[in-house]
């Protein structure tokens, strides 16, 4: 059995609908976070979907399956992995990787398209811990994330470390448990 993982990718150029239409017809499990967006046309204004992150895929594949894509494929050529420094690596880096669940939580909240989700970059928390809770009721039940205060009002945020966060706009408490 393979050992899917989540990869975060980063995209240039603003080609992250390409590709995902490109591992779209090879079956591979991917998740571009989209939103609503007024943007103006000839015709005037309009309400068009659009990336919520440009620049920025996550793939469900192997590390393996993924690099042979990037050096075979044109259409996947502008993929690169995202990474980070290792602890007391001296300079060394590591290739980021989501957990499931963590990722599972993330595309519950970030596939919803209406005003009840915001998308917030990610360095506005560091350093800034919240509670742990798992929403109970509602559109968002089972997700877990963090209470945040954002511009003065409390949400739960889900976030994948070093990459992005999304916010739900409001969650009663009482449909909160804390974890």
């Amino acid at each position: 059995m393979l050992n899917l993982k989540w990869f975060p990718m980063r995209v240039t150029y603003h080609r992250e609908l390409k590709i995902k239409e490109q591992l779209d017809l090879l079956g591979i499990e991917n998740f571009v976070p989209m939103r609503y967006e007024f943007v103006e046309t000839k015709q005037g204004r309009k309400r068009k979907l659009v990336p919520a992150i440009h620049n920025l895929i996550f793939v469900h594949s192997t590390q393996e399956a993924l690099t042979h894509l990037k050096t075979t494929m044109k259409e996947c050529e502008p993929m690169r992995y995202m990474m980070r420094p290792v602890a007391g690596g001296d300079g060394q880096r590591e290739i980021i990787i989501v957990p499931d669940d963590q990722m599972n939580n993330f595309m519950r909240v970030a596939s919803v398209q209406d005003d009840s989700v915001i998308f917030l970059d990610y360095k506005n928390f560091i350093g800034k811990e919240g509670r742990r809770v798992r929403i109970n009721e509602g559109t968002f039940a089972g997700v877990e994330g963090v209470i945040k205060r954002i511009k003065k009002n409390k949400h739960v945020v889900v976030h994948i470390e070093g990459i992005t966060a999304v916010a739900v706009a409001f969650v009663p408490s009482s449909h909160l448990s804390i974890i």
